[in-house]
């Protein structure tokens, strides 16, 4: 990590470029970098993202860690790969890792019923009654909700029915974890995951837990984009519990240190993290578009990996694995223009322009110019 060295090439190759972005050198590997972070350019400015923030990650070393835009239209402050978003939903597949941590030494169990760990029955039965879609079809009369339903969103209806993606009862996963080691799980996620994967410039929040003062001042500044194209600056994200759905402040260079710490098993194991990106096997034994924290899918012979974040008129964000190509990309912006509607019951990141971009890229091309 710490010896990424600056890439001119990227400098050169397009005036609008905030910060010099960082490279690894890796001439087995002829990616034509520049022509990818000029389509990256592109997008966002038809997207009308005020700023925006990515990261590559091949072999285990980053190839590619820049900014484009701004993190603050109005002080013309430039993003680069080290400015803090709030990921939203990203933060899942940390969450997870937490999780399997605590499976790997035993102490919770990812099918034991969730009323053997915390209040589950209180908390369903009153979830449930509330009017909002997320809470239709919880059957709380059952006593066989456990932490993995949570976590690959298989709580509604019959538990283990079928997927519904859900992030309140996702978030509520953090309930049995806190039970059981007696700590916050915002604790948990730095033990577990930002101290071992050295992510510095991350950290959580929640309404008892203000941001980091320094992350505070650096975080990209949220912006909602009207039907014409024009910012404005976005409202205070209403106060959030402890919960395992979001939650996260990063960065994508801290995002990218997470990818690797993940691949080389100094965050969990392999098998733990193969688990995490197997699809979760429903009860009539069809394979849900979900694993651990992760959504999984299909794509041109490829496997891909990924998740997706959205606060609405704020921000959003897309993490994307493909396991097979030992490549990683993970982008994040300070409005939703990242976020493409994917359809709540599949996965389809395809449909996502910056996906494509780096799909085309790294993945499907079958020629690349050399750098």
């Amino acid at each position: 990590m710490k010896n990424l060295i600056l890439f001119s090439l990227l400098i050169a190759a397009s005036s609008s470029f905030s910060a010099e972005p960082h490279a690894a050198h890796d001439n087995s590997k002829p990616y034509d970098i520049a022509a990818f972070v000029q389509k990256l350019d592109v997008i966002r400015k038809k997207a009308h993202i005020p700023g925006l923030s990515v990261a590559v990650v091949k072999d285990q070393s980053i190839v590619l860690a820049t900014g484009l835009g701004y993190a603050n239209a109005e002080k013309a402050i430039p993003a680069t790969a080290e400015t803090p978003y709030d990921i939203a939903s990203v933060a899942k597949p940390l969450s997870a890792v937490v999780a399997l941590h605590l499976v790997e030494t035993g102490k919770i169990d990812l099918d034991r019923p969730l009323v053997e760990y915390s209040e589950w029955g209180e908390f369903c039965t009153g979830f449930s009654r509330q009017p909002t879609t997320l809470a239709k079809g919880l059957l709380c009369d059952s006593p066989n909700h456990t932490l993995r339903n949570l976590l690959s969103h298989t709580a509604i209806g019959v538990p283990g029915s079928h997927f519904s993606y859900n992030p309140v009862l996702f978030s509520w996963a953090s309930r049995p974890i806190m039970s059981v080691t007696d700590t916050s799980f915002s604790a948990l996620v730095k033990q577990y995951v930002f101290t071992p994967a050295d992510m510095e410039m991350s950290a959580r929040k929640y309404r008892d837990l203000p941001l980091r003062a320094d992350l505070a001042r650096e975080q990209a500044q949220p912006y909602q984009v009207s039907d014409s194209g024009a910012i404005s600056r976005a409202g205070e994200r209403p106060p959030q519990g402890d919960g395992a759905a979001g939650g996260v402040v990063s960065t994508a260079l801290d995002l990218a240190k997470f990818d690797i710490a993940l691949d080389r098993g100094q965050l969990i194991s392999e098998a733990s993290r193969k688990k995490m990106m197997t699809p979760t096997r429903l009860n009539n034994g069809e394979a849900a578009p979900y694993g651990l924290g992760w959504f999984i899918q299909k794509y041109k012979g490829h496997t891909l990996v990924w998740h997706s974040g959205w606060w609405d008129d704020a921000y959003s964000a897309l993490y994307l694995k493909v396991p097979d190509m030992n490549v990683s990309f993970i982008v994040l912006a300070n409005s939703e223009g990242v976020w493409w509607d994917n359809p709540p019951e599949r996965a389809e990141v395809e449909r996502s322009q910056f996906a494509q971009a780096f799909l085309s890229a790294f993945v499907t091309s079958s020629s690349k110019t050399l750098l």
